[in-house]
């Protein structure tokens, strides 16, 4: 069946364009970098900075105003509690209990869908008996999203037509503004599950009655209440008929003003109404609170912008960026006393997008420094043209291939997902070393010599073949040893299966491409032989032309290469004898010294505080110490191999050597050695060996910079702020 699939394809060529064409397009679509793509559409895959490790947890609000934390506990969180726990699925609950408020935390298994286990606790609500919870009091669901749900911080200010700080805005005006219009606004946005007000003081209307007045009157606190409720309401009084003509009667009653309120009648003595001013004083205060947003030592009024459940996080904050330039120019604003003006302005003081465009770029530079010294290794060793083109296609190819498995299979593109895609970027060049190289040992046999067509086409197949099964096994080999990480559970498994779903799709790209792609380019290319001299000239002096012309668009090294390039072709026939392998090696030397410009202006390892020419000389003499290495290991490999063998007690203390050390540097000196006697772990030499090998810290997370530091300080239940 494999050597059918292969023999398929490399007759097929244009299904293998076909193919080609359309995974490059479909890799580009689903590519989390900001590449410009031109026409196509953009799908990326989801980008946030750090895997979601959070575990599958639903939350349940109930607010009871002006309550203690224990009458919250007795009355409202033990009882919804034990409601909950028959829910399917729920693996454990917690909840929370402080002055006016209920925090119910369920947290399901991780194999519950995540709305499935919100449809669940809706019904339990629904369906709680009467007299379970204290009347008038309603438990909700929080919000769909996830612990790293928080995305974007912002603040309300006031700011001059300068951008810079201008004031005149009280908290509870500011906090009017985000509840009443900023809120609802960016809760618009796609993506965003809820936006949360912090800070400044919500506005309300306070009656603070008069005991004596009260007294004197003969009412009651429950009489006063009644008519706060009475107040504020439009009643429907049927219809009246006036020429004929039917008129719908209504009782306008809204509270607009203090006045209305002041107005409302409580009772009636005597036929003479006794109003809530009669016995109370009605003002404007703010409600009770319990948190508050602080920035820069001043107080400040904001909100937090939620990410809705399997929404991409960049994608979201994009949203809501845009969101804020659609609403910015109708917030209002107002003339200060000095005359200035002073408008409402959204200011971020937390945006996640510097963090996950950081992690990505640093992510995104170390794949394209991977491939280009992959690129680099490969032009140096092999010394074909045509050979490492194969091989180095491999690379661009497969990382493309894998964002689309990405996307198709829900992994986000994060610092653990992508560094995945890294780590396999060596079993990628070998897939492609293994086959190409055996494709130009096959062609250098004496009767596959000048090999074209039909027969080059076998040849090519024979020698595809023959190392597909072997490729096959080392691949399934180090796919098979992810199956641990593929059974993690919990927060391990959440952190580290991207790594190892994104490993395993390059990889498989890597094969991929290795049996279908690889063979039919290796045809097409070594297939091209323009046997007459004059048209194998014109075509270099048409490479020379193309050079100068790139002089035009500012695209100086690559014109350069190919002028150079194209004279060497040109003037080839110079080269006699054996001075003539000189030929190729110059046409390769040329390559490899744009590959490493490139390299050095992706890298520029001396800084950009040093000239581009020292971070290219630097770059050179970096690969050629490596190269040279390489090679000094290849040339006397045979002799290195025959002493071991001969001496195989001597070479085995090396890497006993190694192993020993290893351990050291893994668990410490301190741990492992601490069976010596007391006298030699406290000798100078147990110090040095201890402060050499301290061993391996440990750490569930990396550590980020996210640019913004958020104190959360907090208080006990019996006192606020």
């Amino acid at each position: 069946m494999l050597n059918k699939t292969i023999k398929f394809f490399l007759e097929n060529k244009l299904v293998v364009f076909l193919v080609f064409i359309t995974l490059i397009s479909w890799g580009l679509v689903s590519s989390p970098f900001s590449w410009e793509t031109g026409f196509l559409p953009k799908d990326p895959v989801p980008v946030d900075a750090i895997p979601d490790i959070g575990e599958n947890q639903q939350i349940v609000y109930t607010e009871w105003p002006g309550r203690s934390p224990q009458d919250i506990e007795d009355q409202i969180s033990y009882p919804l509690t034990t409601a909950l726990l028959g829910i399917p699925g729920v693996q454990t609950i917690r909840s929370n209990s402080i002055f006016g408020i209920s925090s119910i935390y369920l947290i399901f298994e991780e194999g519950i869908e995540f709305y499935w286990s919100r449809t669940r606790i809706l019904e339990k609500l629904n369906s709680l008996p009467s007299g379970t919870l204290p009347e008038g009091v309603t438990p909700s669901l929080g919000p769909d999203a996830t612990a790293l749900g928080q995305i974007y911080w912002y603040t309300l200010e006031g700011r001059d037509k300068e951008g810079n700080p201008n004031g005149g805005w009280d908290p509870h005006e500011l906090r009017t503004i985000q509840d009443f219009y900023v809120k609802y606004s960016l809760t618009a946005a796609k993506g965003v599950a809820e936006v949360a007000s912090i800070g400044g003081f919500v506005k309300e209307y306070q009656i603070d009655i008069d005991p004596h007045a009260m007294k004197a009157h003969g009412v009651s606190v429950a009489q006063i209440m009644q008519a706060v409720r009475n107040s504020n309401l439009d009643i429907g009084a049927r219809t009246i008929e006036f020429n004929r003509v039917e008129y719908l009667v209504r009782a306008i009653g809204y509270v607009k003003s203090l006045e209305d309120l002041e107005k409302s009648v409580v009772t009636v003595k005597n036929n003479v109404p006794i109003r809530i001013k009669d016995v109370a004083k009605v003002q404007f205060g703010p409600a009770t609170r319990r948190g508050g947003l602080d920035k820069g030592g001043s107080e400040a009024v904001g909100g937090v912008i939620v990410a809705r459940y399997g929404a991409n996080p960049m994608e979201v904050i994009n949203n809501v960026k845009s969101k804020i330039e659609e609403i910015a120019p109708g917030l209002p604003s107002k003339t200060l006393k000095d005359g200035s003006t002073s408008k409402v302005t959204i200011v971020p003081f937390y945006d996640r997008t510097g963090l996950i465009k950081e992690t990505l770029g640093t992510l995104e530079e170390a794949l394209t420094l991977e491939i280009l010294i992959s690129i680099i290794v490969v032009l140096a060793l092999v010394i074909n043209l045509r050979a490492s083109f194969l091989i180095s296609s491999i690379l661009p190819i497969g990382v493309l291939i894998t964002f689309i498995a990405m996307r198709q299979f829900g992994v986000d593109a994060n610092i653990v997902a992508l560094s995945g895609i890294a780590i396999a970027i060596g079993v990628m060049v070998d897939v492609g070393i293994v086959f190409t190289e055996n494709i130009i040992r096959h062609q250098d046999l004496p009767e596959n010599k000048g090999a074209s067509g039909k027969q080059l086409l076998h040849v090519i197949y024979e020698s595809t073949i023959e190392v597909a099964p072997a490729v096959i096994t080392a691949v399934a080999t180090t796919i098979v040893s992810f199956l641990p990480v593929f059974a993690m559970e919990a927060a391990e498994g959440k952190l580290f299966r991207p790594l190892a779903y994104t490993k395993t799709f390059a990889m498989l790209s890597a094969l991929l491409i290795g049996l279908v792609i690889i063979p039919t380019l290796a045809h097409l290319i070594f297939s091209i032989k323009v046997n007459r001299a004059k048209i194998r000239q014109a075509l270099y002096i048409v490479l020379v032309l193309a050079g100068f012309s790139f002089i035009f668009f500012g695209r100086y090294v690559i014109a350069l290469a190919l002028i150079l390039y194209g004279i060497n072709n040109v003037f080839q026939y110079k080269w006699k004898g054996n001075h003539r392998k000189y030929f190729n090696i110059i046409n390769i030397g040329i390559i490899l010294a744009a590959v490493i410009y490139f390299l050095n202006k992706a890298w520029m390892p001396l800084g950009t505080q040093n000239s581009e020419f020292g971070n290219f000389l630097f770059v050179i003499i970096i690969i050629a110490v490596i190269l040279a290495i390489l090679m000094l290991v290849v040339f006397f490999y045979s002799r290195i191999l025959n002493w071991a063998l001969a001496n195989k007690w001597k070479f085995l203390s090396l890497p006993i050597a190694v192993i020993i050390f290893g351990i050291l540097a893994w668990q410490g000196a301190d741990k492992l050695l601490g069976f010596l006697p007391e006298s030699f772990r406290n000798s100078s030499a147990m110090s040095a060996i201890d402060k050499a090998f301290p061993g391996i810290g440990k750490e569930f997370m990396p550590a980020l910079d996210e640019g913004s530091f958020l104190l959360m300080p907090t208080t006990m239940p019996h006192s606020g702020i």
